[in-house]
């Protein structure tokens, strides 16, 4: 059984060889001879990733961006052979540029207009406002105090921004403990509008059975009675009552 698969392979190489005068090789080594004739060559890929498609060949040799060979890009630039403005060193020298100084951009910013504060500015503020404080605010009082803690946090998240960025090493303590003091203030505004609404609430419930209340919007909302009709009818019930115990 040993002999079999050598001697058909040499059978159907010796049937295959268009020359009959060719030595064949000998019987043990026939399967190493057919399997180099046998195996297909192996698979090639592409050296480059990109796609070559996107830069087409245009048969020129000089193609190409090298600066030994002084040869041009591949693509045409969007550049310029004008040269490059320098810049002003001289600062009596500069163009001056007007900028408004009531821009509401400068709300990102401190007072003295400076990209970040010094620890003892941020550290320069009172306590938040407490919610019996606030519940003598009207709602016009309320809503600005609510907005200028807005600008306060806007700026200092643009500080903050710009600490990391810079990392200068100080003004984190001093901006944490500054935000949180405005926290506490929006929080109890909020509180305060909180139970105004209740109390408003309450009092549109008590409204509906009040015949003196108007809440349909047609004519004016609180019609009180006169006077009189009230002695009168509080005087009838009086008298009702002064009977109903006589009898």
């Amino acid at each position: 059984m040993s002999t079999t698969c050598p001697l058909r392979v040499t059978y159907n190489i010796r049937h295959l060889s268009p020359n009959p005068a060719v030595s064949l090789p000998l019987s043990f080594l026939t399967p190493s001879f057919v399997s180099v004739f046998l195996t297909s060559s192996p698979s090639k890929a592409s050296f480059s990733s990109s796609s070559k498609h996107a830069f087409p060949r245009d048969n020129n040799r000089n193609r190409g961006v090298s600066a030994l060979r002084r040869t041009g890009p591949r693509q045409p630039l969007s550049v310029s052979k004008e040269p490059l403005p320098r810049p002003v060193l001289d600062p009596s020298k500069r163009s001056k540029v007007e900028v408004d100084p009531g821009h509401g951009l400068w709300a990102f910013f401190n007072v003295k207009k400076t990209t970040l504060s010094t620890p003892e500015d941020d550290y320069a503020h009172g306590r938040p406002w407490s919610a019996e404080e606030l519940r003598h605010k009207s709602w016009e009082d309320l809503h600005a105090l609510w907005w200028v803690c807005v600008k306060e946090r806007n700026r200092l998240a643009t500080e903050g921004f710009e600490r990391e960025r810079l990392k200068p090493g100080y003004g984190d303590y001093e901006a944490e403990r500054r935000e949180t003091t405005v926290k506490r203030t929006q929080r109890a505004i909020k509180h305060v509008l909180t139970e105004r609404y209740y109390a408003w609430d309450e009092a549109r419930k008590v409204g509906r059975s009040d015949p003196e209340v108007n809440l349909s919007g047609d004519g004016p909302a609180y019609a009180p009675r006169d006077l009189e009709d009230d002695d009168a009818t509080y005087g009838n019930a009086t008298n009702g009552a002064r009977t109903i115990s006589a009898a």
